[in-house]
């Protein structure tokens, strides 16, 4: 039997105990492993070549980094300010998920990290103690002090998740590509996405993706183990340390065993509370005037001096200073970008480019300023009054620098504990997140895959971050993050070039296959009797809802029954006035195919309505399709059951002859 439904289904079709793309999940795994076995087998080799690498790409490819950030960041800034602007992520009749509230506070949350507590005071302290240019410990080093924290937490890293999580949300909500970085390069090489290219490109996204969250997680351990230090004398070093990750990522593991929803979700919820409770208290325990006089005059001298600080590479001046600080950052973030761009990514469909673009740069941003200023300045200014001499004592143990601020305040123990609670639960829910993220990458953006698979990448991601603390501490760590990073960069520079490619065919109407057009999807022959009354009529909710369930339910379910005989395994939903039918075909993508009743102001001719007239009145109802192949979408009002398969079908040709399944 020679269907070739079936001779494509077939492929896909995978044990319940297995939902992986081979080539990016065992490559993947193997490559880990590798590293993970040399680190732990030859430490002192391995932190000799993490520092050479170091110096290589700082001293040969740091142009590159800074080039390309500002780069990412000012092509986020185009997109948010030309025409491409009003383009949705998703179908151009749907809405945001999420009301602006709900969203804007998914997007502080993703602004919160290990990172902010790690280096909260020991980023600030260090450029006020040791600034790349200039004496230390005076009123000049104070005040670049934060304008550099600043920019290494600002526009910059967002500008680079923007990119990224851009990317995936357009091509996967407007598009109907898997939710996977290759999708974004649709545009450049088609359909050999799914392919080499296409594996080796998500390879490098769960490499990237790993250091990152191994990183955070060594930085967050350092921290754990000086709060456990100064709240019940533990010793500080390797031994524990490693005992540190072990208890914790098996606190991560249990969070993965538990869901999303009763893992994630709830810790999540609790850092938030903690991270807020534990800026107020500082905010208030301290000088509040100075603080928010600093935190005015800071954004003032950050935004100033934007432009000459993004292209500062000290050439004629060699400093160190650039690779332990803006490069481990810059690559730090690249690693990060598919973890944040895919979270980001997913609680904003329906939003436009720019809505994106303005809410990612500005909501996380602006909290990190406050973060930044509230917590370094407190500690720049104990020292500068000469309250404790902070920058002494955390000029060579970064990890202790948060904790010896709090002791300047009261109810440090208490405090102590909160911060050393926030860095514990970060580090469970980066391990978990990630552990997701990875997995859905090396699924090929399967749907709830077995869980076993998220905790063998959450066990991987403390296993690695235990390496690198043999191999070398934190420097090895920043080499982690700087090395990885690297082959992304170059990935990034592509997904630029296809999403700017993607979005300039939209002014053609093109939707799917970009790199070589295809005809639309035709539409059913009317009866010009039919398509008068679609135009004349003006129905009610009321009628449009008799359609979709005594009309086009009953069609689709047909569509889907025949479907399903045929080895697919297509789903359909229908929730309040929508209904919706997904066939998914792997790595390939989902087909979808939806309908849903939109109300529309009717026409009036009434010079002043009273406020008597109800919205229910005042509109109309039409029953709008749309399919995941991102044509806009068109009214199916009073197609007959035959007239809306026909379409169905229509659409879902092209989408197979597009994924080269047909």
């Amino acid at each position: 039997m020679n269907d070739p439904i079936l001779e494509e289904a077939a492929p896909v079709k995978q044990s319940a105990r297995i939902k992986v793309n081979p080539p990016v999940f065992f490559t993947s795994a193997g490559l880990i492993l590798a590293f993970a076995l040399f680190g732990a087998l030859f430490s002192e080799r391995a932190g000799m070549v993490f520092g050479q690498v170091q110096q290589f790409i700082v001293l040969d490819f740091g142009w590159f980094y800074i080039a390309a950030v500002a780069g990412f960041l000012g092509f986020a800034l185009f997109l948010m300010v030309s025409r491409y602007g009003d383009i949705k992520l998703g179908p151009d009749d749907c809405e945001p998920e999420y009301g602006y509230l709900s969203w804007f506070a998914m997007l502080f949350s993703a602004g919160m990290g290990i990172g902010l507590v790690f280096f909260g005071v020991a980023e600030p302290i260090q450029h006020y103690a040791s600034p790349p240019v200039g004496e230390g410990g005076t009123v000049d080093a104070a005040r670049q002090a934060l304008v550099l924290t600043f920019f290494h937490w600002g526009f910059h890293a967002w500008g680079i998740y923007v990119v990224v999580g851009l990317a995936l949300a357009y091509f996967s909500f407007r598009r109907g590509l898997p939710l996977t970085v290759r999708s974004a390069l649709y545009p450049l090489i088609g359909n050999r996405i799914h392919g080499p290219i296409g594996h080796t490109v998500d390879v490098f996204a769960v490499l990237g993706t790993m250091f990152g969250v191994a990183t955070s997680l060594g930085v967050g351990v350092l921290q754990v183990n000086a709060g456990f230090a100064y709240l019940f004398g533990m010793p500080v070093g390797t031994p524990v340390q490693l005992a540190l990750i072990a208890v914790i990522t098996g606190l991560a593991t249990m969070s993965v065993f538990l869901g999303l929803d009763k893992g994630v979700k709830r810790l999540s919820e609790l850092n938030i509370i903690l991270a807020v409770l534990l800026l107020l208290f500082v905010l208030f325990a301290g000088s509040t005037v100075f603080l928010l006089e600093a935190l005015m005059q800071n954004i003032g001298t950050y935004l100033a001096s934007f432009v000459q600080r993004t292209f500062r590479m000290y050439a004629y001046e060699p400093n160190p200073w650039l690779g332990d600080w803006t490069l481990f950052y810059w690559g730090w973030w690249i690693a990060w970008s598919p973890f944040v761009g895919m979270f980001i990514a997913r609680i904003s469909r329906g939003r436009t480019i720019r809505q994106f673009v303005a809410g990612v740069l500005l909501v996380p941003v602006l909290f990190t300023c406050l973060w930044m200023t509230v917590f370094g300045n407190t500690a720049i200014n104990l020292d500068m009054t000469g309250v404790a001499p902070i920058a002494d004592t955390v000029s060579n143990n970064l990890p202790i620098a948060l904790f010896e601020m709090l002791n300047q305040l009261p109810f440090s123990a208490i405090t102590s504990l909160i911060a050393t609670l926030l860095v514990i639960t970060f580090f469970v829910t980066s391990a978990d997140s990630g552990a997701l993220v990875i997995d859905m990458i090396t699924s090929g953006g399967a749907e709830n895959p077995p869980v076993w698979q998220r905790i063998f990448w959450a066990v991987s991601a403390g296993g690695i971050a235990a390496v690198l603390l043999v191999a070398g501490g934190l420097d090895a760590l920043q080499t982690a993050a700087i090395a990885s990073a690297l082959p992304f960069a170059v990935i990034m520079v592509f997904i630029c070039f296809g999403l700017l490619r993607a979005l300039q065919m939209e002014d053609l109407g093109s939707a799917v296959d970009l790199s070589q057009p295809i005809n639309a999807p035709a539409d059913p022959e009317l009866s010009w009797k039919q398509r008068l009354a679609s135009i004349t009529q003006l129905f009610h909710r009321h009628e449009i809802e008799h359609f979709l369930n005594q009309i086009a339910r009953p069609a689709i379910d047909e569509v889907a029954n025949e479907l399903q005989q045929r080895g697919l395994a297509p789903e359909l939903v229908q929730e309040g006035d929508r209904l919706e039918l997904t066939v998914p075909h792997g790595e390939r993508g989902a087909f979808r195919y939806t309908i849903r009743s939109r109300a529309f102001l009717a026409p009036s001719f009434v010079w002043a309505e009273t406020k008597k007239a109800h919205d229910e009145e005042r509109r109309h109802f039409r029953a709008m399709a749309h399919s995941s192949e991102g044509e806009h979408t068109h009214d199916v009002t009073g197609y007959t059951s035959a007239q809306l398969i026909h379409d169905l079908l229509n659409r879902y040709a092209h989408f197979r002859h597009a994924r080269r399944l047909a």
